[in-house]
């Protein structure tokens, strides 16, 4: 009989942890880029193409994510996520061979004779993490920037939109490989582990608190980052405004997405003699907005979760309410919401509100308004109201902020050759359009020498030329 054989038996491996997959997936995406295969403008444009076409086939899927994520009313979700997206592309595809060509610069006779030129390269393996509030434009356009300047790259989606981040995980995996591009889901440990790697850039958008941290890791390697913030971004309305415009507008820019937007008006300095005709206009605005219940509006979101809900919640009790102030614990609802009476004292002015809370504070002089915008930190952004040209000027001269708009609010950032990025506390870089390619690409300055002439005047021994070369010097 014979004896019965046996299989080899085989050790399975150890299942692999989030902190292995994370260093294999940076480890792949470095040896993808070193083959040079992104340094091709075609293969960009290729890439950035079958981006714009999985988009389009993903509209309603991404949507329904938004809704099921925050009840982001389905206009809002194409307007500011979708379609702002697809703009962003479309400008990047048109542009892109031009922005990737070497820009000849002017020489200078001190290197006759030269021709110097500025050749766009990419860093290499980029990091993106990016935010809950706008969670699928506030991840894809930088990504345009970065697969245009032909880095691969690492993609955070935000955990607290769960559904919105499956399906930007899924629109990613299905059209590419990941050593090219990769989506890296998961909470703070998650975060973690890809700020334990070294990046060849770090993109962030997110709170103050938290960019520090991403710069406080980047610091390590000496790795560059871009930080998109946010703060307490005023809005002024002068009394020459025309003030039913002014509320109309401030409070589309303040109520929508439920006011969870990092270049909200936060609060809005009003000129004393118009305060009490602006808050009555803005209480009909938001009336004419959202009816007499905004809690059945289909246009108006909730907050994204229960420790926002919270904390926005108690700042209810500050100052007057003039308008709204209703609440619903079960949705996360809170009402579109104007507070009078309001001082710098009140907690609801000591951070940056997230929320559907307008506070109105008077100024008396518009010197006063700017004296108080730059008594803080610079914000993200700042929206004057005025019909004085000499006002505008003003103001745009000497307050302090990353950008913003005269007689409108947000609109700055729908322009793709806008760079949009904060100052001080409310980020460093900016981004959108060209400037998106600019970031994520290190400027490598090149001369060219001519090899016809070659001047002795420059090489030792140097004997008694330097009475020459400081006259040659005054001369230029």
């Amino acid at each position: 009989m014979d004896k019965p054989t046996h299989e080899a038996k085989t050790t399975p491996s150890p299942p692999e942890t989030a902190k292995e997959r994370v260093q294999q997936l940076v480890q792949k995406q470095r040896s993808f880029f070193e083959g040079h295969g992104t340094l091709d403008v075609e293969f960009r444009k290729q890439q950035l193409q079958i981006l714009q076409k999985a988009i389009r086939k993903n509209e309603q899927k991404i949507i329904d994510a938004m809704y099921a994520d925050f009840r982001k009313p389905p206009f809002e979700s194409f307007a500011t996520e979708i379609g702002f997206t697809e703009i962003e592309l479309k400008h990047t595809l048109k542009n892109l061979k031009k922005w990737a060509k070497p820009k000849r610069v002017k020489e200078t006779i001190l290197n006759f004779p030269a021709k110097s030129y500025i050749y766009p390269k990419p860093y290499g393996v980029a990091l993106i993490i990016a935010p809950w509030n706008y969670p699928f434009q506030l991840m894809l356009a930088p990504l345009i920037g970065a697969m245009a300047a032909g880095n691969c790259t690492i993609l955070k989606p935000s955990e607290i939109t769960p559904n919105t981040s499956a399906v930007i995980a899924e629109i990613i995996r299905q059209n590419y490989s990941e050593e090219y591009i990769a989506v890296v889901e998961g909470g703070v440990e998650t975060t973690q582990h890809l700020l334990d790697e070294r990046f060849n850039y770090i993109f962030f958008t997110g709170s103050t608190k938290v960019g520090k941290i991403i710069m406080q890791a980047a610091a390590k390697t000496l790795t560059p980052v871009t930080l998109e913030l946010g703060g307490k971004s005023p809005a002024i309305v002068t009394e020459d405004a025309d003030l039913e415009l002014a509320a109309r507008r401030i409070t589309w820019g303040k109520f929508i997405n439920a006011g969870q937007t990092c270049v909200a008006p936060d609060y809005v300095l009003v000129q004393e003699q118009v305060k009490e005709e602006f808050i009555q206009l803005v209480s009909q605005t938001i009336h004419n907005f959202y009816g007499d219940d905004p809690s059945k509006s289909p246009d108006f979101a909730r907050i994204v979760n229960r420790s926002h809900y919270n904390r926005l919640k108690s700042y209810l009790q500050d100052g007057n309410m003039r308008t709204g102030g209703e609440t619903d614990e079960n949705s996360f609802y809170i009402a579109p919401t104007v507070l009078d009476q309001v001082t710098w004292q009140h907690p609801v002015m000591q951070e940056e509100i997230f929320g559907p809370i307008l506070p109105v504070l008077s100024f008396t002089s518009l010197n006063d308004a700017i004296e108080t915008v730059n008594g803080g930190e610079k914000p993200l952004a700042l929206y004057l109201f005025s019909s004085s040209k000499n006002k505008q000027d003003v103001v745009l001269r000497c307050a302090h902020f990353g950008g913003g708009c005269v007689n409108d609010t947000l609109s700055h950032l729908a322009n793709p050759n806008l760079p949009f990025g904060g100052i001080g506390e409310s980020g460093m870089g900016s981004y959108h359009g060209q400037t998106s390619f600019d970031l994520f690409s290190h400027q490598k300055s090149v001369l060219h020498r001519g090899t016809w002439l070659d001047l002795p005047l420059r090489y030792p021994p140097y004997a008694d030329r330097l009475k020459q070369l400081q006259k040659f010097f005054k001369w230029l």
